[in-house]
């Protein structure tokens, strides 16, 4: 019979051990239960700050843009087919609109150890290479994208400034055209950016985005 305790005591504490260890092996990967359990922004909620590295190795926040009437932050990458036919027309947002109060902040919320392509290196290297005149932010650790709720690249949200808020007045496409910009015949994000200057409300809210998926560490 003391055998038997002894055994059943045994068993239990294996238990515990098995409970605890699978604990801590879910705390070791944060961003998988993040991307799972994080719902993201809708429009007219509030966009938390953030502190990611540029690729001049600069850390960039939204508060450091302090005459900044809002923001137009785009998850994009260096690999994306489709974030790659966006580039230009992502420069162009930035051209029109940042002398305006509308900066572009492009993030690339891709894992590297996923897609070596979309490394911090290869960002630079891109960035140079396209002439980027807006900071592209690397989101180490991939806690970023899943608070907005980006789920492609490139996947645009545009700020207002309201107060000391950021506030979400559009999510969604660029435009209805990434194959070709002359084809385009819905300017999503300019249409956006144009009302909230104008002082109107934002007609097309919300647009489905298309693109790659983001690639998350396993």
């Amino acid at each position: 019979m003391k055998n038997m305790k002894t055994l059943i005591a045994a068993f239990i504490a294996g238990l515990g051990l098995l409970s605890f260890t699978t604990t801590n092996h879910d705390k070791n990967e944060p961003q998988k239960e993040t991307v799972s359990v994080v719902k993201g922004y809708e429009v007219g909620d509030e966009a938390a700050d953030f502190k990611l590295k540029n690729i001049d190795g600069k850390m960039v926040s939204l508060s450091d843009f302090k005459t900044a009437k809002g923001f137009i932050v785009i998850f994009t990458c260096n690999h994306c087919p489709y974030a790659k036919k966006y580039e230009d027309r992502i420069i162009e947002l930035d051209k029109k609109y940042k002398a305006q109060g509308y900066p572009v902040i492009a993030i690339n919320p891709n894992d590297p150890t996923v897609q070596p392509e979309d490394g911090y290196k290869q960002m630079i290297e891109r960035a140079k290479q396209k002439g980027f005149t807006f900071p592209y932010l690397m989101d180490e650790g991939q806690k970023i994208y899943p608070q907005y709720g980006a789920t492609k690249t490139p996947h645009v949200f545009i700020l207002q400034k309201e107060n000391s808020k950021n506030i979400v007045k559009y999510i969604g496409a660029i435009d209805n055209n990434y194959d070709n910009p002359t084809d385009v015949s819905e300017y999503y994000a300019q249409d956006a950016v144009n009302a909230l200057i104008k002082g109107e409300p934002v007609k097309m809210t919300k647009t489905v985005a298309i693109g790659c998926t983001i690639k998350v560490k396993k």
